[in-house]
């Protein structure tokens, strides 16, 4: 494995940090591990190696600090302030947040969270959506039984939403 600071050496420092059940590793070759300050007795956050590994990466790309068009804001502003200045700022360092976000979180794309209700309601509309096209496609096709399959589901669906709608 190689180290994820130099991506030359071989890694020989492996850090694991746990913090509310998410678990966040780090892989350094000896050299890159002192020159991060990392001793078997010091205490540091995982978090800062992190950041400044993306900043070093960020850097190393062009030998120049780089910055958002679109907001200024730069890999040191990131690492103080712990969010990124617009949006813009993601694909203008997209090369180092790749590997930050999923030592992170679980992917590095953000779909977000939907309320159970609401998830269930626009499940339940898209289904009935569903149902009324093969129901189409059914009187289409002259396929009366089916058709009547389908009504009964519809109408079944539409009930269940205006009740999940009425509480």
């Amino acid at each position: 494995m190689l180290c994820m600071l130099c991506k030359k050496n071989l890694a020989t420092v492996h850090l694991t940090q746990i913090v509310e059940d998410k678990i966040q590793k780090v892989d350094l070759c000896e050299d890159c591990a002192k020159q991060k300050g990392v001793k078997s007795d010091a205490s540091f956050s995982l978090a800062d190696l992190l950041l400044g590994a993306s900043q070093e990466i960020a850097q190393s790309a062009g030998g120049v600090e780089v910055r958002c068009p679109g907001c200024g804001f730069t890999q040191a502003d990131f690492k103080k302030a712990g969010r990124l200045g617009c949006a813009q700022c993601y694909a203008t360092f997209a090369e180092g947040l790749e590997s930050l976000l999923k030592s992170m979180h679980k992917g590095i794309k953000h779909i977000g969270k939907v309320p159970v209700a609401l998830r269930q309601g626009r499940d339940l509309s898209e289904r009935l959506k569903h149902l009324q096209k093969k129901l189409d496609r059914a009187v289409t096709a002259e396929d009366f039984e089916q058709a009547a399959g389908l009504r009964d589901e519809i109408k079944a669906a539409k009930e269940q939403l205006d009740n999940m709608l009425a509480q």
